[in-house]
């Protein structure tokens, strides 16, 4: 897998470090690692690679270490035009377990203007995305709000809990331990 390209071995959902994640909880930290020396190796400290890193080792309890690798894929400067910076910010509160920053991310990202002269449609809060293999998808304008609002819905679970689809369309938290 570490020879792969970086497309291959990250968005390839069927292959790549996804295949490994994808055996079972206890192969998640595994797949993290193998992210991080995919990193080391390539000398690539790329967005998505530092975040699903990140992501993995949220979903393992590791969120120390996840805090500091979503950071850094936050990129630098202020400038949030796809709503990225409030996104990582969001999730950076969530795992801090600071939900009035939370808050203020997630204000930040539902403030979020379109982009301009650009060809989305946005109809009904929902814009449409094309993937690779042709499908087409109905998603959430801004990007990531529903991740967010799932992490405000189910503040006192666990990232890989509070991620889930479930807690996107659970307007009301689960009581702790559900």
């Amino acid at each position: 897998m570490l020879a792969l390209d970086e497309h291959s071995f990250d968005q390839d959902f069927s292959g790549g470090w996804r295949a490994l994640a994808d055996k079972g909880e206890e192969c998640e930290p595994v797949a993290a690692d193998l992210l991080r020396d995919y990193r080391e190796l390539h000398k690539n400290d790329s967005t998505m690679l530092l975040w699903h890193e990140g992501q993995l080792r949220a979903f393992s309890g590791q969120y120390a270490q996840a805090i500091e690798l979503m950071r850094r894929s936050r990129g630098p400067g202020e400038e949030d035009k796809g709503g990225w910076k409030a996104y990582v910010d969001a999730t950076v509160a969530f795992l801090g377990r600071d939900e009035a920053a939370l808050e203020t991310a997630r204000q930040r990202l539902a403030a979020l203007a379109p982009p301009t002269g650009e060809k989305l449609v946005i109809k009904d809060g929902y814009f449409e995305v094309k993937t690779p293999d042709g499908q087409t998808l109905n998603m959430r304008w801004p990007p990531n709000i529903d991740v967010v609002e799932g992490l405000q819905n189910c503040f006192d679970q666990p990232y890989k809990t509070a991620y889930a689809m479930e807690c996107r369309t659970n307007k009301t938290r689960p009581a702790s331990g559900a």
